[in-house]
């Protein structure tokens, strides 16, 4: 059995070094949860929510999935938004994709990749309403074309869930953000698709 006792140290030394520079900085963590933001991005490892946007814990509820998709039947993702509108009251919903994404390359593919195909299915149905605009596109230009417009489609799904609609007609102030990560240099892109209201 493999030990990850490596690991473990590592979280000593920032717990260590973050209580050098505030000692209350996990009591007052501690005793609350109010963000203003969710962020609903890709599980990928290189996009890391809290880190791109310069946020500390507790700044940033997160929800992440491959290709970051959001799909009217996974009560995972909806119970996430749920708890996030409803009960941490966020102001803003962020659809993070990012270029370079192995979900939407893989969706880009004939090969198969087991279960995930399923989940790919709702990117590659993206890709089949699009179909037109990636005409004449080398490989690399389809790719970044079909990460934008997946986060695209992702901002009108997450605004057509009960969710937000019921919050939007409840009077919340909600803003759903389309956005985009480049990991080759660390930059956000607005893909200005902001919805603020029904």
């Amino acid at each position: 059995m493999s030990n990850l006792d490596h690991l473990f140290q590592r979280n000593l030394e920032w717990a260590t070094a973050i209580k050098e520079r505030d000692p209350e900085f996990f009591t007052n963590l501690s005793k609350q949860q109010a963000p203003d933001y969710m962020w609903i991005g890709c599980s990928d490892s290189r996009v890391p929510a809290n880190q791109i946007v310069n946020l500390p814990p507790g700044e940033v509820f997160v929800h992440r999935n491959i290709a970051n998709v959001v799909v009217h039947t996974d009560l995972n993702c909806l119970s996430v938004l749920q708890f996030a509108v409803d009960v941490l009251n966020v102001k803003h919903v962020v659809i993070c994709g990012h270029y370079g994404c192995g979900g939407i390359e893989a969706s880009m593919t004939d090969h198969e990749h087991g279960l995930v195909d399923n989940w790919l299915r709702h990117v590659k149905d993206v890709y089949r309403f699009n179909e037109d605009k990636f005409e004449g596109l080398d490989h690399h230009q389809k790719h970044n074309l079909l990460v934008e417009l997946n986060v695209k489609e992702q901002v009108r799904n997450i605004s057509n869930t009960t969710i937000v609609k019921n919050a939007w007609k409840a009077g919340k102030e909600l803003s759903i953000h389309g956005w985009v990560y480049n990991i080759e240099n660390g930059i956000l892109k607005d893909l200005d698709s902001v919805v603020s209201s029904a």
